[in-house]
């Protein structure tokens, strides 16, 4: 089954990120800010691939989560505007000023046991629009927009 199961298959998972990295399959770069995953350290970088018809996938270096997209109940998208107090300390006064927007993906699913988990991404700003509509698509479910923002972000 390919429930929650983390694969350690790293020469084939790491031939699908590098492809992914490239363009060359539909999804997007990400962070995995955290979540009731412990198999997944915090700040890992990896790709969220949403090609697959029956799973929703991130994979990095080291592994892959897979979760059946008929397991998902909640996609959840916001936004985090943050100062950027340390370029400005290092560099100018005036990128206080400007503000870094963060696009934060919360994915809700039930694992096998039936237990409610969730994951927290953090997407390339390039690549949320096309992971949100594909996540819509593939779960049947509609993104949850955390304000008005995000909602514009989210939909451009």
């Amino acid at each position: 089954m390919r429930k929650l199961a983390p694969l350690l298959v790293i020469g084939v998972v790491w031939t699908w990120t590098a492809g992914a990295l490239s363009g060359g399959e539909p999804g997007g770069k990400a962070k995995y800010v955290g979540g009731t995953v412990p198999e997944i350290p915090q700040g890992v970088d990896g790709v969220i691939q949403t090609i697959h018809r029956e799973y929703f996938q991130f994979l990095t270096r080291k592994g892959a989560l897979e979760i059946s997209y008929t397991d998902i109940n909640l996609l959840e998208y916001g936004q985090k505007a943050g100062r950027r107090y340390i370029m400005a300390v290092l560099i100018s006064p005036v990128l206080l000023l400007s503000k870094g927007r963060n696009h934060y993906l919360t994915v809700g699913y039930s694992d096998g046991e039936g237990k409610q988990q969730a994951l927290v991404f953090q997407i390339d700003k390039n690549d949320i629009r096309s992971v949100l509509v594909s996540l819509e698509a593939r779960t049947g479910r509609k993104v949850d927009y955390q304000d008005d923002e995000a909602r514009k972000a989210g939909k451009g």
